[in-house]
Protein backbone atom coordinates (compact mmCIF):
# COMPACT_ATOMS: atom_id res chain seq x y z
CA UNK A 1 0.00 0.00 0.00
CA UNK A 2 2.85 2.37 0.93
CA UNK A 3 4.70 1.48 -2.30
CA UNK A 4 1.57 2.21 -4.29
CA UNK A 5 1.21 5.57 -2.52
CA UNK A 6 4.88 6.45 -3.25
CA UNK A 7 4.44 5.41 -6.89
CA UNK A 8 1.28 7.50 -7.20
CA UNK A 9 3.00 10.49 -5.59
CA UNK A 10 6.02 10.13 -7.88
CA UNK A 11 3.75 9.84 -10.92
CA UNK A 12 1.85 12.95 -9.85
CA UNK A 13 5.13 14.83 -9.48
CA UNK A 14 6.25 13.79 -12.95
CA UNK A 15 2.93 14.94 -14.33
CA UNK A 16 3.36 18.32 -12.63
CA UNK A 17 6.87 18.66 -14.03
CA UNK A 18 5.66 17.68 -17.49
CA UNK A 19 2.78 20.14 -17.23
CA UNK A 20 5.18 22.87 -16.14
CA UNK A 21 7.54 22.16 -19.05
CA UNK A 22 4.57 22.20 -21.43
CA UNK A 23 3.45 25.57 -20.06
CA UNK A 24 6.97 26.96 -20.51
CA UNK A 25 7.04 25.65 -24.10
CA UNK A 26 3.64 27.19 -24.90
CA UNK A 27 4.71 30.50 -23.32
CA UNK A 28 7.89 30.54 -25.42
CA UNK A 29 5.91 29.87 -28.59
CA UNK A 30 3.50 32.70 -27.72
CA UNK A 31 6.42 35.09 -27.15
CA UNK A 32 7.95 34.18 -30.52
CA UNK A 33 4.60 34.73 -32.25
CA UNK A 34 4.19 38.01 -30.38
CA UNK A 35 7.58 39.22 -31.57
CA UNK A 36 6.70 38.33 -35.16
CA UNK A 37 3.40 40.18 -34.91
CA UNK A 38 5.08 43.23 -33.36
CA UNK A 39 7.67 43.26 -36.14
CA UNK A 40 4.90 43.16 -38.74
CA UNK A 41 2.98 45.92 -37.02
CA UNK A 42 6.16 48.00 -36.83
CA UNK A 43 6.05 48.37 -40.62
CA UNK A 44 2.23 48.47 -40.98
CA UNK A 45 2.05 52.30 -40.92
CA UNK A 46 4.27 52.39 -44.00
CA UNK A 47 2.75 49.54 -46.00
CA UNK A 48 0.24 51.81 -47.71
CA UNK A 49 2.52 54.77 -48.33
CA UNK A 50 3.47 54.90 -52.00
CA UNK A 51 6.90 53.45 -52.26
CA UNK A 52 9.36 55.68 -54.02
CA UNK A 53 13.11 55.44 -54.05
CA UNK A 54 15.04 58.68 -53.66
CA UNK A 55 16.98 57.93 -56.85
CA UNK A 56 14.67 55.64 -58.81
CA UNK A 57 11.92 57.20 -60.92
CA UNK A 58 9.07 55.30 -62.58
CA UNK A 59 7.12 57.07 -65.32
CA UNK A 60 4.86 55.90 -68.17
CA UNK A 61 5.58 56.51 -71.83
CA UNK A 62 3.47 59.05 -73.71
CA UNK A 63 0.61 56.66 -74.45
CA UNK A 64 1.10 54.47 -71.39
CA UNK A 65 2.22 51.42 -73.36
CA UNK A 66 5.11 50.82 -70.94
CA UNK A 67 6.36 52.08 -67.62
CA UNK A 68 10.05 52.91 -67.39
CA UNK A 69 12.07 52.65 -64.18
CA UNK A 70 15.10 54.95 -64.32
CA UNK A 71 17.97 55.41 -61.88
CA UNK A 72 21.67 56.23 -61.86
CA UNK A 73 24.66 54.40 -60.43
CA UNK A 74 25.92 55.90 -58.21
CA UNK A 75 22.71 57.43 -56.90
CA UNK A 76 24.39 60.84 -56.52
CA UNK A 77 26.51 61.33 -59.66
CA UNK A 78 29.58 63.56 -59.50
CA UNK A 79 30.88 65.82 -62.28
CA UNK A 80 33.41 64.47 -64.80
CA UNK A 81 32.96 60.78 -64.05
CA UNK A 82 31.48 57.77 -65.80
CA UNK A 83 28.09 56.83 -64.37
CA UNK A 84 25.59 54.17 -65.41
CA UNK A 85 22.00 54.82 -66.38
CA UNK A 86 19.92 51.87 -65.17
CA UNK A 87 16.74 51.45 -67.22
CA UNK A 88 14.03 48.82 -66.73
CA UNK A 89 11.13 48.57 -69.16
CA UNK A 90 8.05 47.46 -67.22
CA UNK A 91 4.77 46.02 -68.47
CA UNK A 92 2.12 48.10 -66.63
CA UNK A 93 -0.39 45.22 -66.65
CA UNK A 94 1.87 42.59 -65.08
CA UNK A 95 4.21 44.98 -63.24
CA UNK A 96 7.11 42.84 -64.51
CA UNK A 97 10.04 43.68 -66.76
CA UNK A 98 9.05 43.53 -70.42
CA UNK A 99 11.49 41.62 -72.62
CA UNK A 100 12.61 42.46 -76.18
CA UNK A 101 12.47 46.25 -76.38
CA UNK A 102 13.86 48.50 -79.15
CA UNK A 103 14.93 51.86 -77.76
CA UNK A 104 17.02 55.01 -78.24
CA UNK A 105 18.60 57.03 -75.41
CA UNK A 106 19.74 60.65 -75.43
CA UNK A 107 21.22 62.62 -72.51
CA UNK A 108 21.29 66.41 -72.61
CA UNK A 109 22.25 69.34 -70.42
CA UNK A 110 21.17 72.92 -71.03
CA UNK A 111 19.42 71.75 -74.23
CA UNK A 112 22.72 70.37 -75.64
CA UNK A 113 23.27 66.65 -76.19
CA UNK A 114 26.19 65.26 -74.19
CA UNK A 115 25.41 61.63 -75.01
CA UNK A 116 23.63 60.10 -78.00
CA UNK A 117 21.21 59.74 -79.51
CA UNK A 118 22.46 56.16 -79.71
CA UNK A 119 21.41 54.01 -82.70
CA UNK A 120 18.22 52.01 -82.31
CA UNK A 121 19.20 49.29 -79.83
CA UNK A 122 17.53 46.01 -78.85
CA UNK A 123 17.48 44.54 -75.34
CA UNK A 124 16.30 40.97 -74.92
CA UNK A 125 16.18 41.14 -71.12
CA UNK A 126 14.25 44.42 -70.87
CA UNK A 127 16.81 45.83 -68.44
CA UNK A 128 19.92 47.80 -69.44
CA UNK A 129 22.81 49.75 -67.92
CA UNK A 130 24.33 52.45 -70.12
CA UNK A 131 27.65 54.14 -69.25
CA UNK A 132 27.62 57.93 -69.64
CA UNK A 133 30.41 60.46 -69.06
CA UNK A 134 29.13 63.43 -67.02
CA UNK A 135 30.42 66.97 -67.44
CA UNK A 136 30.02 69.84 -65.00
CA UNK A 137 27.40 70.17 -62.25
CA UNK A 138 23.80 70.77 -63.22
CA UNK A 139 20.47 69.31 -64.21
CA UNK A 140 20.63 66.56 -66.85
CA UNK A 141 17.77 65.12 -68.90
CA UNK A 142 17.63 61.51 -70.13
CA UNK A 143 15.22 61.04 -73.03
CA UNK A 144 14.18 57.46 -73.80
CA UNK A 145 12.37 56.59 -77.02
CA UNK A 146 10.72 53.18 -77.48
CA UNK A 147 10.08 51.98 -81.04
CA UNK A 148 9.46 48.24 -80.72
CA UNK A 149 8.16 45.55 -78.35
CA UNK A 150 8.59 41.79 -78.82
CA UNK A 151 10.12 42.29 -82.30
CA UNK A 152 7.08 44.30 -83.41
CA UNK A 153 7.50 47.98 -84.37
CA UNK A 154 5.26 50.49 -82.62
CA UNK A 155 4.77 54.23 -83.12
CA UNK A 156 7.62 55.85 -81.15
CA UNK A 157 6.78 56.75 -77.55
CA UNK A 158 9.09 58.80 -75.36
CA UNK A 159 9.59 59.47 -71.67
CA UNK A 160 12.14 61.79 -70.05
CA UNK A 161 13.83 61.81 -66.66
CA UNK A 162 15.72 64.50 -64.80
CA UNK A 163 18.80 63.77 -62.69
CA UNK A 164 21.24 66.04 -60.91
CA UNK A 165 25.02 65.82 -61.18
CA UNK A 166 26.81 67.30 -58.17
CA UNK A 167 25.17 69.71 -55.75
CA UNK A 168 23.37 72.57 -57.44
CA UNK A 169 23.72 75.12 -54.67
CA UNK A 170 21.90 78.42 -54.82
CA UNK A 171 22.20 81.58 -52.80
CA UNK A 172 19.17 83.23 -54.37
CA UNK A 173 16.73 80.49 -53.40
CA UNK A 174 15.83 79.99 -57.08
CA UNK A 175 16.37 76.55 -58.66
CA UNK A 176 16.32 75.34 -62.24
CA UNK A 177 13.05 73.93 -63.63
CA UNK A 178 12.54 70.35 -62.51
CA UNK A 179 14.28 70.90 -59.17
CA UNK A 180 13.36 72.39 -55.82
CA UNK A 181 15.28 73.87 -52.92
CA UNK A 182 16.05 71.44 -50.05
CA UNK A 183 18.41 72.68 -47.32
CA UNK A 184 20.14 75.12 -49.67
CA UNK A 185 20.59 72.57 -52.46
CA UNK A 186 18.45 72.14 -55.58
CA UNK A 187 17.15 68.59 -55.84
CA UNK A 188 14.95 66.71 -58.30
CA UNK A 189 11.20 67.21 -57.99
CA UNK A 190 9.52 63.82 -57.58
CA UNK A 191 6.74 63.35 -60.08
CA UNK A 192 3.36 62.16 -58.74
CA UNK A 193 3.41 59.17 -61.13
CA UNK A 194 6.54 57.86 -59.52
CA UNK A 195 5.27 54.92 -57.55
CA UNK A 196 1.63 54.53 -56.71
CA UNK A 197 -0.22 53.42 -53.62
CA UNK A 198 -1.70 50.30 -55.18
CA UNK A 199 -3.53 49.00 -52.10
CA UNK A 200 -5.27 52.27 -51.21
CA UNK A 201 -5.99 53.08 -54.87
CA UNK A 202 -7.71 49.71 -55.34
CA UNK A 203 -9.61 50.12 -52.06
CA UNK A 204 -10.97 53.60 -52.85
CA UNK A 205 -11.33 53.03 -56.60
CA UNK A 206 -9.18 55.84 -58.02
CA UNK A 207 -5.86 57.65 -57.57
CA UNK A 208 -7.88 60.87 -57.29
CA UNK A 209 -9.58 59.74 -54.07
CA UNK A 210 -8.85 62.17 -51.20
CA UNK A 211 -7.38 59.36 -49.09
CA UNK A 212 -4.86 58.43 -51.81
CA UNK A 213 -3.95 62.06 -52.41
CA UNK A 214 -3.24 62.50 -48.70
CA UNK A 215 -0.85 59.55 -48.81
CA UNK A 216 0.95 61.10 -51.77
CA UNK A 217 1.26 64.40 -49.90
CA UNK A 218 2.74 62.63 -46.89
CA UNK A 219 5.26 60.84 -49.09
CA UNK A 220 6.28 63.81 -51.25
CA UNK A 221 6.00 66.69 -48.78
CA UNK A 222 7.07 64.99 -45.54
CA UNK A 223 8.97 61.70 -45.85
CA UNK A 224 11.05 62.61 -48.91
CA UNK A 225 11.98 65.96 -47.39
CA UNK A 226 14.21 64.26 -44.79
CA UNK A 227 17.19 61.97 -45.17
CA UNK A 228 15.76 59.37 -42.80
CA UNK A 229 12.42 59.33 -44.62
CA UNK A 230 14.09 59.09 -48.02
CA UNK A 231 16.38 56.30 -46.83
CA UNK A 232 13.38 54.37 -45.54
CA UNK A 233 11.50 54.72 -48.82
CA UNK A 234 14.57 53.63 -50.78
CA UNK A 235 14.86 50.36 -48.86
CA UNK A 236 11.13 49.80 -48.72
CA UNK A 237 10.49 50.08 -52.46
CA UNK A 238 11.24 46.47 -53.45
CA UNK A 239 9.49 45.06 -50.36
CA UNK A 240 6.28 46.98 -50.98
CA UNK A 241 5.92 46.12 -54.65
CA UNK A 242 6.63 42.45 -53.99
CA UNK A 243 3.13 41.98 -52.53
CA UNK A 244 0.99 45.10 -53.13
CA UNK A 245 0.06 44.25 -56.77
CA UNK A 246 -1.35 40.90 -55.60
CA UNK A 247 -3.40 42.47 -52.82
CA UNK A 248 -4.67 45.15 -55.22
CA UNK A 249 -5.75 42.43 -57.68
CA UNK A 250 -7.62 40.61 -54.90
CA UNK A 251 -9.41 43.85 -54.05
CA UNK A 252 -10.51 44.38 -57.64
CA UNK A 253 -11.70 40.77 -57.95
CA UNK A 254 -13.51 40.54 -54.62
CA UNK A 255 -15.73 43.48 -53.52
CA UNK A 256 -16.08 42.02 -50.01
CA UNK A 257 -12.31 41.85 -49.58
CA UNK A 258 -12.06 45.39 -50.97
CA UNK A 259 -14.48 46.73 -48.34
CA UNK A 260 -12.65 44.81 -45.60
CA UNK A 261 -9.33 46.38 -46.63
CA UNK A 262 -10.92 49.83 -46.77
CA UNK A 263 -12.31 49.35 -43.26
CA UNK A 264 -8.97 48.02 -42.01
CA UNK A 265 -6.83 50.86 -43.36
CA UNK A 266 -9.08 53.77 -42.38
CA UNK A 267 -7.67 54.13 -38.82
CA UNK A 268 -4.17 53.90 -40.29
CA UNK A 269 -4.87 56.68 -42.79
CA UNK A 270 -6.24 58.84 -40.00
CA UNK A 271 -3.12 58.39 -37.90
CA UNK A 272 -0.79 59.09 -40.84
CA UNK A 273 -2.63 62.33 -41.61
CA UNK A 274 -1.10 63.72 -38.40
CA UNK A 275 2.12 64.22 -40.37
CA UNK A 276 0.34 66.78 -42.56
CA UNK A 277 -0.47 68.95 -39.53
CA UNK A 278 2.83 69.06 -37.64
CA UNK A 279 6.01 71.05 -38.22
CA UNK A 280 8.80 68.62 -39.08
CA UNK A 281 11.95 70.71 -39.39
CA UNK A 282 14.65 68.18 -38.46
CA UNK A 283 15.62 64.52 -38.64
CA UNK A 284 14.95 64.16 -34.91
CA UNK A 285 11.37 65.42 -35.22
CA UNK A 286 10.78 63.09 -38.20
CA UNK A 287 11.98 60.09 -36.18
CA UNK A 288 9.99 61.20 -33.12
CA UNK A 289 6.70 61.59 -34.96
CA UNK A 290 7.34 58.42 -36.96
CA UNK A 291 7.94 56.28 -33.88
CA UNK A 292 4.93 57.86 -32.18
CA UNK A 293 2.63 56.99 -35.08
CA UNK A 294 4.01 53.45 -35.20
CA UNK A 295 3.27 52.96 -31.50
CA UNK A 296 -0.21 54.42 -31.97
CA UNK A 297 -0.95 51.86 -34.69
CA UNK A 298 0.49 49.04 -32.59
CA UNK A 299 -1.99 50.07 -29.91
CA UNK A 300 -4.95 50.26 -32.29
CA UNK A 301 -4.29 47.11 -34.30
CA UNK A 302 -2.73 44.86 -31.69
CA UNK A 303 -2.84 45.87 -28.02
CA UNK A 304 -6.48 47.01 -27.96
CA UNK A 305 -7.82 43.80 -29.62
CA UNK A 306 -5.70 41.62 -27.32
CA UNK A 307 -7.03 43.40 -24.22
CA UNK A 308 -10.59 43.04 -25.53
CA UNK A 309 -10.08 39.29 -26.18
CA UNK A 310 -8.61 38.75 -22.70
CA UNK A 311 -11.53 40.52 -21.03
CA UNK A 312 -14.08 38.57 -23.06
CA UNK A 313 -12.29 35.32 -22.24
CA UNK A 314 -12.38 36.10 -18.52
CA UNK A 315 -16.04 37.04 -18.66
CA UNK A 316 -17.04 33.81 -20.41
CA UNK A 317 -14.80 31.82 -18.06
CA UNK A 318 -16.81 32.94 -15.03
CA UNK A 319 -20.21 32.43 -16.65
Amino acid sequence: MISLFKYTTKLSGLKLVGLKLWQIFITSIKKICLLKILFFLFVVPFLLIPAFSENSQVLPTEKGTLDVDFSTEPSEPAPNEVIKLKIDFINPFTNRIQEHIDYIVTVSKDDKNIFGPIPLTHTSSGSVKIPVQTQDEGLYVALIEISGILFQPIPPETVSFNFVVGDIKTNSGVCEPGTKLVEGVCKIVKEPNGGGCLIATAAFGTELAPQVQKLREIRDNTLLETNSGSAFMTGFNEFYYSFSPTIADWERQNPTFKEAVKLLITPLLTSLSILNHVDIDSEASMLGYGIGIIMMNVGMYFIAPIIAIIKLKKRFHYI
